[in-house]
């Protein structure tokens, strides 16, 4: 397994984390990723082990707090041996406060996690969202006492615009706070926004890609072709019209390429494309998941091997679209403004 370091920091991260949104498996919504229990997910830990993983991914709202309780019961014991990313800010409670990045709901997220995950510190605390009705300043010095007092080790940020991130970086630049070095982000092939504005941005200030979804909330399984019906077992049949959207007909031209390239090399659909976003700029580590063991050592072999670069050719070619404005000016200004590489 490869480490990279994560962002502008001496964190080094495994190039694939492991996501426990399949952990707990409580109401509709994540019950359809998957129902994960604790005898399972130690099996699943240690498969993970084995193969050089050692960061697991979580949040608060991930089956109602079950699935960090869950992650904390099957790491009891060697908590030494893995690194914890998690995150808060999506309401977690009834409470009018119980939501949000203030002081009071991120100190009170905090240590509700710490004691769910069974731990006194987490390696990686990421906000969920952006909270615009708190001011940056508050948020920020409520994760640098977080970072000081030792319950947390580094920050991150998830599903934040580009001017978010940089309001940000410059309000911890000016007053002296932790810094985020992650940008917890969607990005796949039939996903690629994150190269327009984020991308560059990370390259800039030093924050590293935590990649979430990277098979297209599902898309890119390998079972979705074209004229044949979603697979009995997706979670698409419940989850779709929550998650990203685009046509079938881009979707079924980025899943040919995957099938040309498939052919080339004798791997997966699945391994192709995590194998793609593994060698882009700023991707410091990909999260997947896995409701069983066969599906997790599945995309255990997308590392260890890289696409050609005509290969990558191929799939970028497939996968791209016309970006909005300003990118798609920006594009024709490339003198000045170079693709990140």
């Amino acid at each position: 397994m490869e480490y990279r370091q994560l962002g502008a920091s001496g964190f080094r991260v495994p190039v694939l984390s492991f996501g426990t949104g399949t952990f707990g498996g409580k109401g509709e919504f994540f019950g359809a990723w998957g129902n994960t229990d604790v005898a399972e997910a130690k099996r699943l830990v240690d498969v993970c082990l084995d193969a050089g993983l050692t960061m697991f991914d979580s949040a608060d709202i991930y089956s109602d707090g079950a699935a960090e309780s869950v992650l904390g019961e099957a790491i009891k014991g060697r908590r030494d041996r893995v690194l914890i990313s998690t995150k808060a800010t999506f309401r977690s409670g009834e409470d009018p406060n119980d939501v949000g990045s203030s002081r009071f709901h991120l100190l009170k997220a905090c240590d509700a996690a710490l004691k769910r995950l069974g731990t006194d510190y987490i390696d990686l605390f990421q906000l969920h969202g952006f909270d615009a009705l708190t001011p940056v300043e508050e948020t920020l010095s409520t994760l640098d006492d977080l970072v000081r007092a030792g319950k947390i080790r580094y920050i991150g940020v998830s599903n934040f615009s580009g001017w978010h991130l940089m309001k940000s970086l410059a309000v911890a630049d000016r007053y002296g706070y932790s810094r985020y070095i992650a940008n917890q982000a969607y990005y796949s092939l039939i996903g690629r926004d994150y190269e327009w504005e984020q991308m560059p941005l990370g390259l800039d200030q030093g924050v590293g890609a935590v990649v979430w979804s990277p098979l297209g909330w599902g898309r890119l399984t390998g079972k979705i072709r074209r004229g044949q019906p979603l697979p009995a077992t997706s979670r698409l049949h419940k989850t779709g019209d929550v998650g990203p959207q685009m046509s079938d007909e881009y979707l079924y031209r980025v899943v040919d390429a995957l099938d040309e390239v498939a052919a080339e090399t004798g791997k997966s659909v699945p391994q192709i494309a995590l194998n793609w976003l593994l060698q882009r700029p700023t991707v410091s580590t990909v999260v997947i998941g896995a409701r069983n063991e066969e599906q997790l050592k599945q995309n255990l072999g997308a590392v260890g091997w890289n696409l050609t670069k005509e290969q990558v050719a191929k799939l970028d070619a497939a996968s791209d679209v016309t970006p909005v404005y300003p990118y798609w000016h920006q594009r024709g200004f490339q003198e000045r403004n170079p693709l990140p590489v």
